[in-house]
């Protein structure tokens, strides 16, 4: 297998996974401050650069909106923040480690809709420039995607951009369809 040209199996094990993030389905916190959460993947990064990191994961407005900003306590597993404000620190904390390579793990499947658009504009953001494996379900995180590989019963069953899946009659343009074929355009008001 190549990743970016390298057979993986001629890197050493410790330098591929320190080359790798992920933002998993469920993001895990741990006990400390949302700054240490952040700075997890990099332990020597500034309050700046952690700073910098939540406004491009689209985190820092409701961290700074917290009675103790970037020192507020979380508790094991982030119980006191909502799932999707879980998320956005997982990717500001992905955002701040810079990996070579990004897995996204249904990073948006657990969200309300006004986080899964803050999500979506970070991950423009986050994605530009890397390799990125992107596992989903919700069409709109992948609709970008330089390779769609649309997975059924654990095999490939198709593969393509967004557009060239949607004008295929397979299981991709059904699970569009199912989504958005009942969407019709308003008609112009007069």
């Amino acid at each position: 297998m190549l990743i970016d040209g390298i057979d993986v199996r001629a890197v050493a094990q410790r330098s591929l996974r320190r080359q790798t993030g992920i933002v998993p389905q469920d993001p895990f916190l741990f006990s400390g401050t949302i700054a240490d959460n952040i700075s997890f993947g990099r332990l020597d990064a500034t309050p700046s650069q952690i700073e910098e990191a939540a406004r491009l994961a689209n985190a820092h407005d409701f961290i700074a909106a917290l009675p103790d900003g970037y020192a507020t306590e979380i508790q094991e597993g982030g119980v006191n923040l909502s799932v999707g404000q879980r998320q956005l620190i997982c990717m500001a904390r992905a955002v701040l480690a810079d990996p070579h390579i990004l897995i996204l793990d249904e990073a948006t499947a657990s969200v309300d809709t006004l986080t899964e658009q803050l999500i979506q504009d970070a991950l423009q953001r986050l994605l530009a420039g890397r390799t990125a494996i992107v596992i989903a379900h919700r069409l709109s995180t992948i609709r970008n995607a330089d390779l769609i590989c649309v997975v059924n019963a654990g095999r490939i069953v198709e593969r393509g951009r967004h557009e060239e899946l949607v004008a295929q009659a397979g299981l991709y343009r059904q699970l569009y369809d199912r989504r958005f074929g009942d969407i019709k355009e308003k008609p112009p008001e007069t």
